[in-house]
């Protein structure tokens, strides 16, 4: 098995998200010892958001790229690669103003591209990253499971869901910003969660 982990946090450290995402690969591990690790950390290593210059250079055709603008997709196509190439994805999401964060943001702008992560055909969209479990650590300050404020899990079913990515494992980590009882019960919870997941 080879896990990618995506730590999806404006912090480098102290992370709840990260926390718990370190908690599914140590499960994840302890299941398959042989499992191989890759770890993105995305505040340590920011990637670019997609702006013009960026839209400029993923729609210039390949042969005609400036030397800035192969650049520019390259980065891209990395983390594309990376993607394909591990059987199971675990992603750090905390909740910032009731979405995703902007390095999350950057890496699903990153990772989706027509032709080759998805197509269109006659019959509508098709996402062509297949065969992934996705587990998705998501640490939130308030408790917002199952309401019509969680904004995130719709929106990555959809995100995901759209690149192919249909087998998603959500653990969810609440109440972290409502005193010390309530990050202990928000962890346990996560890690019942987590055994449920795992258990699939």
């Amino acid at each position: 098995m080879k896990i990618l982990q995506i730590n999806g946090s404006a912090r480098r450290d102290g992370a709840n998200s990260t926390r718990l995402a370190n908690d599914i690969v140590e499960r994840l591990k302890a299941a398959d010892p042989g499992a191989q690790l890759t770890l993105r950390d995305l505040a340590a290593t920011p990637h670019p958001v997609l702006d013009e210059a960026a839209l400029g250079a993923l729609f210039t055709p390949a042969d005609q790229r400036t030397p800035e603008q192969a650049a520019r997709v390259a980065l891209d196509d990395a983390l594309i690669a990376e993607l394909q190439a591990h059987d199971v994805i675990v992603l750090g999401v905390p909740m910032y103003n009731f979405g995703v964060t902007v390095q999350i943001k950057a890496w699903l702008d990153a990772i989706a591209r027509s032709g080759v992560t998805f197509r269109y055909s006659a019959d509508g969209p098709e996402g062509l990253v297949k065969g992934k479990t996705v587990y998705l650590a998501l640490a939130r300050g308030g408790i917002y499971r199952d309401t019509p404020n969680d904004s995130q899990v719709p929106y990555l079913k959809t995100m995901l869901g759209f690149l192919g990515m249909t087998d998603l494992r959500f653990i969810y980590a609440e109440g972290l910003a409502m005193g010390p009882e309530a990050v202990e019960k928000g962890f346990a919870q996560a890690q019942a969660d987590l055994e449920a997941a795992t258990a699939l």
